[in-house]
């Protein structure tokens, strides 16, 4: 596997990525709204983040996207999840930050459970003004 800063090219795989993702792991929340914000990951969220990609091969298996400090996406393509992918994403972006904070909603308890798993902490519970489900904000800091 090889980690590196993404490319305009990948920002298509990208969004394929995410949408996929955010459609399987939020089963509580209707797809619609994933679909919804397939533009605005690709023209505004996506190009405004610091993000790497994780290749096998030259196939994109997976992306992280950082805004300053704040963990914005951390997704693997659903048939390379469970391979340790997503923790070397990770841990590839811990060692470049001393302290992430990020969001993930409680019903996703898989997330919330990797994270943890990770060394984030809860910090709080707030709702999602768009989807009205409860996040929790994690975060975690360098020892």
């Amino acid at each position: 596997m090889r980690i590196r800063p993404n490319k305009e090219t990948d920002i298509d795989t990208m969004v394929e990525i995410w949408y996929e993702g955010s459609a399987a792991a939020h089963h509580f929340i209707d797809k619609a709204y994933w679909t919804s914000q397939r533009e605005e990951m690709k023209n505004t969220y996506l190009p405004m983040a610091e993000s790497y990609v994780i290749c096998k091969d030259a196939e994109i298996v997976g992306f992280v996207s950082m805004v300053d400090s704040y963990l914005a996406a951390l997704f693997i393509d659903l048939t390379h999840q469970g391979k340790g992918h997503g923790r070397e994403l990770l841990d590839f972006i811990k060692a470049r930050y001393k302290h992430i904070q990020l969001k993930a909603y409680k019903k996703n308890h898989q997330a919330v459970q990797f994270y943890l798993k990770n060394g984030f902490m809860i910090k709080e519970e707030k709702v999602d003004e768009n989807t009205k489900e409860v996040e929790c904000v994690m975060e975690w800091q360098k020892a």
